[in-house]
């Protein structure tokens, strides 16, 4: 390659550049923040101060209704669902997938979430497709009982691919001290409720993915009466209303959101030590979804529960007098549960469950 002149390289070099050219569209981020502003104030609560668009959030711990107020924090993202939501131009529903991650995390403390923040990532932005999604964690906020108070949008061209994008969730919560549901009071024959979930909710999707692209299957064949891209992308269930009504009203021991790892991995999390759950899974209806993707993946039994949820999406612990009650209450406020199993006493200190 033969060598530039020296003064074609220093006109090169001195050539303006800005950030626009470089990929970073800064109006462009202002118009979005723009668009997302109702979408935050629909969301906002007592407690909420301030508006969009500030160096930071802020929010007032409600001192006037805790005595020994204890913030609980959850982050989480929405894995490589994210994937089938590009390829399937449907980006609706995924925002409430991320508030569902954290919201469901930090009610399994038993406390009442207060606010949320997001970070969305891109390569470029395209506003139209941010505003869809913001929109959905929006949503996802009033399920959740929860604020919207701030969050952060980055474009990074060169580390995503174009038209691929990312998001993060925080969600921060309170409860009173005493209050604090971390397994501590579960005794053997407590009576162990799972809550329906609506699907693989955020969790196994590179194995789905894997599933699909091995069967050569379309997203929008049909199934089930849909197709199987809507119920793959069906969102999360947020459970907010349905758990603290119930622990307003009874004293729960144990509650553990079943997300990766399934209810193999997530109930032991909640469990004392020398206890284990015996769950019999044919208490509940297991969504057909859940046997196409084993059929066609050829998966055995103990991959499947320690990879979905398998139809439950969050699971209770309560003493057998108070079950049938909280079963109700449940129901009461629009979500499907079951009686799925009991706590037992076991010989080994390491928690466990066993499915029958």
């Amino acid at each position: 390659m033969p060598l530039l002149p020296c003064t074609l390289v220093k006109e090169r070099i001195n050539t303006p550049l800005t950030y626009r050219e470089a990929g970073v569209d800064i109006d462009r981020g202002e118009r979005l923040v723009e668009r997302l502003k109702p979408i935050a104030e629909r969301t906002h609560r007592s407690g909420v101060l301030g508006s969009l668009g500030g160096f930071a959030a802020l929010f007032e711990v409600p001192v006037d209704r805790y005595r020994h107020p204890v913030l609980v924090s959850g982050t989480d993202g929405v894995g490589t669902k994210i994937k089938l939501a590009i390829q399937a131009c449907t980006h609706e529903f995924i925002g409430i997938d991320l508030v569902a991650m954290c919201v469901n995390d930090v009610l399994a403390t038993g406390a009442e979430p207060l606010y949320f923040l997001d970070y969305f990532a891109t390569s470029q932005l395209d506003v139209d497709v941010a505003h869809i999604v913001v929109r959905g964690i929006g949503r996802g906020c009033e399920l959740g009982q929860v604020a919207l108070v701030g969050g952060e949008t980055a474009e990074m061209p060169g580390l995503y691919r174009p038209g691929d994008y990312d998001l993060a969730g925080f969600c921060v919560g309170v409860v009173e001290r005493d209050h604090v549901i971390d397994g501590r009071t579960v005794t053997p024959g407590d009576v162990i409720i799972g809550i329906a979930s609506s699907g693989p909710h955020s969790n196994g999707f590179s194995l789905i993915r894997r599933i699909i692209d091995r069967n050569h299957a379309e997203l929008g064949m049909t199934f089930d009466a849909r197709t199987l891209g809507d119920i793959l992308l069906a969102p999360t269930r947020i459970y907010t209303r349905c758990v603290r009504a119930v622990t307003k009203e009874i004293s729960v021991g144990a509650i553990a959101h079943i997300t990766g790892g399934g209810l193999v991995e997530n109930i032991p999390r909640v469990l004392p030590h020398n206890t284990l759950a015996r769950v019999d899974v044919s208490t509940w209806t297991r969504p057909p979804i859940f046997d196409w993707l084993q059929t066609e993946g050829n998966i055995c039994d103990d991959e499947m529960y320690r990879t979905f949820n398998c139809g439950v999406g969050m699971v209770l612990s309560v003493s057998a007098t108070d079950a049938p009650q909280a079963i109700d209450i449940v129901r009461a406020n629009g979500e499907q549960a079951w009686a799925i199993g009991v706590v037992e006493k076991a010989r080994h200190r390491v928690p466990a469950v066993i499915l029958e």
